[in-house]
This record gives C-alpha cells, sequence and structure tokens, in this order.
C-alpha cells in the first residue's frame, strides 16, 4: 500500500499510513502455506450431497485467510480416497497424484493436502477425511488428521461434517475457526426493521426480534449470552435487553429522556456503557447489567455515541463524539476521564469496533479515496496508524470483527443497496453475506 501523508489538525506532524507488512500482516497471519483441496467423492445417498461438502470444506479453508489455496487446474489426475491408494513411485519414475510428491512439487507445489471420501451409513452421512503434509518424505510422518465425522444425510449435515473438518485443520495451525459464530444484523426484508442471526458464512438466516416496528442496533454481550438493540416499540427509541439462548426479554431500566440507546457491554459481563439524551444532549452513561447504579460519563452540548468497551481490558472506552465539530473518534477511561482524540479531525467517522486483543479498532471514515462515502479503516491504538480497506465502492461501514481477530464483518451498497459482506482484515476476500431486503449494522458474536 502506498504512504499517504495527512496533516494533522493543530499540530504540523505528519501521520502515515501503515503499511500491510506491519500491524495488518500481524492480524491476517504473514505468509500462507499451500493446500490442495481436490473434491470428495460420495457413494449411496452421500453422493447427491457432495458439491454441498465440497463447496463448503473449500470455502471455509480459502476464507479462513490461514492458506493460499492451490489451483485446482494444477492438481493430477488421479486423487487418493485413503491412505491405501498412495504408492511410491518407482525410482525415476515420474510422481502420480498416488504420491506426496506429486503434490508437493510443481505444478501444484503444495504443502499440505485434504482428502477422503463420504459415504451413508445407517441414514446417516458419514465422512472419512484426512490431511496429510506432502512435504514428509514419507507417509506415516506425513499425516495430521485421520478422522470420522457424522452428519444427517441433507445438506444441512454435509455442511456440519464440512465446517467440522475445516475447523480441525485450522485448529492444527493455531486459528480459531468461525463454525459456531453468529452474525447479528438489521433487516428491512419482513416490512419493518427487525434484528436477524445468521451464520457466520450467510447461512441459516433467521429472524430475531418481531417487535414490527423500527428495532436496531444491535450489540451482543462477550459471552454471547444477551443480545441488546434499541427499539421504537415504546414510540421513542429505548434500549431492549434479550436472552440470546431463549430470546426471552430480559429486565433494563431505562432512564425517562427521548433517546437510550447504543449499548455496549463490559468484558466481565457486569456493566454496560450507553448513549442517553436525559440531559438534553446524548451523553454517556455506565450502569449496572439491568440498568441499575447509573453513572453519567460524558456532559457536554454536543452528541456522544457508539460507545464501544475494550473487550480485553475493560478499562478504556471509544466512541464518537462531535464535540470539536464533525464527528471523530474518541477515547477515554471507562470512568469517563482522560478523554483524547484518536483521528485526524479530517472527514467523518462513525462505527468504532474493538478487535478482540484491545488493540486494534475498527472504524467507518470518510475521510479517502472517495470523500462523502464511508470506507473501512482499522487502526493500530498505541501508534495511531491506519489503513484503509475499502475502496471506492459504494458506501462501507459498521465494521465488526469476527472472534478470529482476523476477519470483518461490514455494511455496504456497492451492489445498489445495503447489504452485509465479510472480507479479511487486510481488506481481501470479500464475501456478500446476504441478498433480501435491506441489510445493516452487524456484530459479530461467538
Amino acid at each position: 500500500m502506498k504512504k499517504k501523508l495527512l496533516i494533522t489538525l493543530g499540530v504540523c506532524a505528519l501521520v502515515g499510513w501503515a503499511q500491510e507488512s506491519d500491524f495488518v500482516g500481524k492480524l491476517t497471519g504473514g505468509v500462507r502455506p499451500v493446500i490442495a483441496v481436490p473434491d470428495l467423492r460420495g457413494s449411496g445417498g452421500a453422493q447427491a450431497l457432495m458439491s454441498v461438502f465440497n463447496s463448503t470444506l473449500y470455502a471455509d479453508l480459502e476464507t479462513s485467510g490461514s492458506f493460499k489455496m492451490a489451483p485446482k487446474s494444477n492438481y493430477p489426475i488421479q486423487v487418493p480416497q485413503r491412505p491405501q491408494d498412495f504408492q511410491k513411485p518407482a525410482e525415476n519414475a515420474q510422481p502420480t497424484g498416488l504420491w506426496l510428491t506429486g503434490w508437493a512439487n510443481p505444478p501444484v507445489s503444495a504443502n499440505y493436502l485434504t482428502f477422503g471420501y463420504a459415504a451413508e451409513s445407517n441414514g446417516q452421512f458419514v465422512l472419512y477425511g484426512w490431511l496429510y503434509n506432502v512435504k514428509q518424505p514419507d507417509l506415516t510422518n506425513a499425516q495430521m488428521i485421520g478422522k470420522t465425522y457424522l452428519g444427517s444425510l441433507n445438506d444441512v449435515g454435509a455442511r456440519k461434517v464440512a465446517h467440522e473438518f475445516a475447523a480441525d485443520i485450522l485448529k492444527l495451525f493455531g486459528v480459531e475457526g468461525l463454525y459456531g459464530s453468529k452474525i447479528f444484523f438489521v433487516s428491512t426484508r419482513s416490512g419493518t426493521k427487525e434484528i436477524w442471526s445468521m451464520d457466520y458464512d450467510g447461512q441459516n438466516e433467521k429472524q430475531v426480534t418481531v417487535y414490527k416496528t423500527i428495532t436496531t442496533m444491535p450489540s451482543v454481550a462477550p459471552d454471547g449470552s444477551r443480545l441488546a438493540f434499541t427499539s421504537y416499540l415504546s414510540g421513542l427509541p429505548q434500549i431492549i435487553v434479550h436472552s440470546a439462548e431463549t430470546n426471552r426479554i430480559l429486565p433494563f431500566f431505562n432512564q425517562q429522556a427521548s433517546m437510550n440507546s447504543n449499548l455496549s457491554f463490559a468484558p466481565d459481563g457486569k456493566r454496560v456503557i450507553y448513549s442517553s439524551s436525559v440531559g438534553g444532549y446524548p451523553n454517556l452513561y455506565g450502569a449496572d447489567l439491568n440498568g441499575g447504579n447509573i453513572k453519567r460519563l460524558t456532559s457536554g452540548r454536543f452528541i456522544d455515541v457508539e460507545a464501544k468497551i475494550n473487550p480485553k481490558t475493560g478499562s478504556d472506552v471509544m466512541f464518537i463524539s462531535g464535540r470539536g465539530g464533525p464527528q471523530q473518534l474518541y477515547r477515554m477511561s471507562i470512568e469517563g476521564t482522560d478523554v483524547e482524540r484518536m483521528s485526524t479531525g479530517e472527514g467523518q467517522v462513525s462505527n468504532p469496533s474493538w478487535h478482540p486483543n484491545g488493540a486494534y479498532v475498527a472504524f467507518s471514515w470518510t475521510m479517502g479515496f472517495q470523500p462523502g462515502n464511508f470506507n473501512v479503516f482499522i487502526m493500530d491504538v498505541a501508534d495511531r496508524k491506519f489503513v484503509q480497506l475499502t475502496h471506492g465502492a459504494g458506501r462501507n461501514e459498521n465494521p465488526s470483527w469476527a472472534p478470529d481477530g482476523r476477519h470483518i464483518a461490514f455494511a455496504s451498497n456497492r451492489s445498489g443497496r445495503m447489504q452485509i459482506y465479510s472480507m479479511l482484515a487486510d481488506g481481501t476476500q470479500v464475501r456478500q453475506l446476504t441478498s433480501a431486503g435491506r441489510n445493516e449494522m452487524p456484530v459479530w458474536s461467538k
């Protein structure tokens, strides 16, 4: 990425754009090993499900950001289904796909190979899956995974098995897979704005709220137990909290104000911060989990919203404020002290989202290659270096970090109307997750 110099307001200091080899490289893992993922075959009732299985496995490994995918056009004609299929070639003979060097050598040049087969057994989808390090000289040292996986004999079961196989592979490389994580978001597909959820890959979309009024701004407790959002159910924007497990409404006290919104949970699960206009202007307040024991954290004739508590330390807060003019990114302590501006003062900033390790923050900003439209940026909080991830593709906002700290969900109107997308933390592997209705404000949860 080319360097661009910014002049900070009131200071003749130069702030450089971080290079990809800087903190972005750390977030996405740097150099990636090459993996070959040939399509597996199935027998019996499993045969019709192999397209779903193969596409899911490939997508999970490709979008993980952990591997470079070997092009399938370079694969050998012969692909092993079982370890017994491997045959060491005679000396000086050309290696085939039935030996390790057939995958390790050009043109495939892979480090790892997935293989196996699926079958129907007792009405179940059964996968026999292996992962081999093809750089090893012999089969004994090559095997890394040899496991049987079970699922229902339908698309859901085949997809589940593929997710589990991919998750086991990623674990070997110290990567937390996204299988099992959820994305909550706002959708208009039912006629009004409601909260919906889906799997990390866009599958299994479900409507969560049925308030039939504007319901927006979702947030999730760090342990995934509570879902909070802002709803106009009472006529004014108020905070409602649900149990994420049962969807039952949980107690939360709203102050008498024209607006209570943007709730953020502390990592200890005991405190929250939200924005309220009880004093006339939206300022920030801290409270217990049920809204009691309220403490005012900011005050002034300006707007303070979108507070996000550091998920690692719980000791500091990022928020958006108009106290200096156009809305900018600020940081303060959890007690409301030591307020400092983090952005340069140019353009407008919104939607801060802490990285799970508390060292980085993603946000939307109108500064960049397309002024006037929001784009997604990430910043190293310690030195305030930042990188722009989206460029020239409409309006991009509401970034939310995945639990693995390597992916970001965001909303974009690049397709004509606002939809939910995901991408790696270096801005690559952009993937559209929703298509029905208008969808925005994603929040990624464990």
